[in-house]
C-alpha cells in the first residue's frame, strides 16, 4: 500500500526534518510551503516520491487546492502534519493589528484549514487517518515576549483536543507535538530579537531559552521529527487529543 503524507512548512527546519523521516518510513510526500523556490529545491532530494506545492496556509481555499494536488498526484492520503508557523518576538506594547492577523492567520488558520482539508479527503477516500499539529513548549507555558506566538500555540492545543473528540468516530486521530528550543532559522531569529531588545548578543538570547533544559542541549530538528514519526505510525493508534512535549525536559506534566 502506498502511504501518503502532507507536511506544511516543509522547505526547511522542523518541517523538512519531518518530511525526511516520513520518507524514510515509506511515505510519499506532499511538501507545502510559502517559499516556492525553497520547497521545490527541498523536494528534489526525495527522488520522485514528493511533490512541492507553494501555498499560503492562512488562505483556506489555497490549502484545499494544495491538498487536491497532492491527492491527485499520489491517489491517497493518510497523514497530515500541520507544521507551518511563524514566531515573531512581540513585546506586548509593540503588537500591531497586521501582526496579529498574520501570526494567527498562519499558526491557527493554517492548522484549521489543514484539518478541514484532511477531513474532506479522508471522507472522500473512505478511510480514517492521522492529523498532527504543531504546538510548542510556548503553548504549554507562556514564554516572555512571545504573546502572539504563545497564544496561537495554546490555541492549537485546544483545537487539537476538540477535533480529536469530533473526528474519533471516523477513525481519525488528532494529536500535537510541542517542540522546545530547536536549532532552526526561525528559532535563531527569535533569539536574535530577544537579545537585541535587551541590548545583548544572539548567544545571550538563545541562552534565555536554553538555560532551563534538563538534558542540557538544544534540540535538533530530528528530535522533533522522531516524535512526529511515532504519531504518524501504527504504534500511536490508541493516542488522540494529546500534545507530546519534545523539549528535553523544560516542562514536566
Amino acid at each position: 500500500m502506498v502511504k501518503v503524507a502532507i507536511v506544511t512548512g516543509a522547505a526547511q527546519g522542523i518541517g523538512l526534518a519531518i518530511a525526511q523521516r516520513l520518507h524514510q518510513d515509506g511515505f510519499k510526500l506532499g511538501l507545502l510551503d510559502y517559499n516556492a523556490e525553497a520547497v521545490e529545491k527541498a523536494s528534489e532530494q526525495f527522488a520522485g516520491d514528493a511533490i512541492a506545492v507553494a501555498v499560503d496556509v492562512s488562505k483556506r481555499m489555497d490549502v484545499f487546492a494544495a491538498f487536491d494536488k497532492v491527492v491527485e498526484a499520489f491517489g491517497d492520503l493518510h497523514v497530515v502534519v500541520n507544521n507551518a508557523g511563524v514566531g515573531p518576538t512581540t513585546p506586548i506594547d509593540t503588537i500591531t493589528e497586521e501582526q496579529f492577523y498574520q501570526v494567527y492567520g498562519i499558526n491557527v488558520g493554517g492548522v484549521l484549514w489543514g484539518i478541514q482539508a484532511a477531513h474532506k479527503h479522508f471522507k472522500d477516500l473512505g478511510h480514517g487517518g492521522k492529523i498532527i499539529n504543531a504546538a510548542s513548549q510556548a503553548g504549554v507555558v507562556g514564554n516572555p515576549e512571545l504573546s502572539l506566538y504563545s497564544g496561537t500555540k495554546f490555541a492549537v492545543r485546544g483545537i487539537t483536543q476538540v477535533t480529536a473528540r469530533d473526528l474519533a468516530e471516523e477513525g481519525i486521530t488528532v494529536n500535537a507535538f510541542a517542540p522546545g528550543i530547536v536549532k532552526t532559522p526561525m528559532m535563531f531569529d527569535i533569539a536574535h530579537k530577544v537579545g537585541q531588545n535587551a541590548g545583548k548578543s544572539d548567544e545571550w538570547g538563545m541562552e534565555q531559552f536554553a538555560k532551563n533544559i534538563t538534558l542540557k542541549r538544544l534540540s535538533e530538528p530530528e528530535d522533533v521529527a522522531n516524535a512526529v514519526a511515532f504519531l504518524a505510525g501504527k504504534d500511536s493508534d490508541y493516542i488522540t487529543g494529546q500534545t507530546i512535549i519534545v523539549d528535553g525536559g523544560m516542562q514536566f506534566h
